[in-house]
């Protein structure tokens, strides 16, 4: 299970990694160009801190489990994924973006998958 976890972990940091660089990177027209619409109605300078947030999370997802010194914030940084993820389907929901909304569910419950494998049975 733990080999398991240490998966899903990268993936769910993979993932938040490419989000948080490509939304701290680049510019609000661009990504809307790109297809994240929903940039259109937040400022600027609120898409690029959800930006590094983002890529802080990958980074607190994979670090303290690689060199062992507080791991307890792995789990932790899978449930602010997991608020973050409740919040972006919120956003999409509320402008009727049913397309958007799978891959925002999917990374939840990822995220879920790791705080509740990682608080429980499987610490690192």
């Amino acid at each position: 299970m733990s080999t398991f976890l240490w998966i899903a972990t990268g993936v769910l940091a993979a993932m938040m990694l490419i989000a948080g660089l490509t939304k701290s990177l680049q510019t609000k027209e661009k990504l809307y160009q790109s297809g994240l619409t929903y940039v259109e109605d937040l400022p600027a300078r609120f898409v690029r801190v959800l930006g590094v947030a983002e890529v802080l999370s990958a980074i607190g997802l994979v670090l303290p489990g690689l060199v062992g010194v507080a791991p307890v914030l792995v789990p932790i940084t899978a449930l602010c994924v997991g608020v973050t993820m409740v919040g972006a389907v919120v956003v999409h929901a509320r402008r009727s973006e049913w397309d958007k909304v799978l891959m925002p569910i999917g990374l939840l419950v990822l995220a879920a998958l790791v705080a509740w494998g990682r608080f429980g049975s499987w610490p690192l």
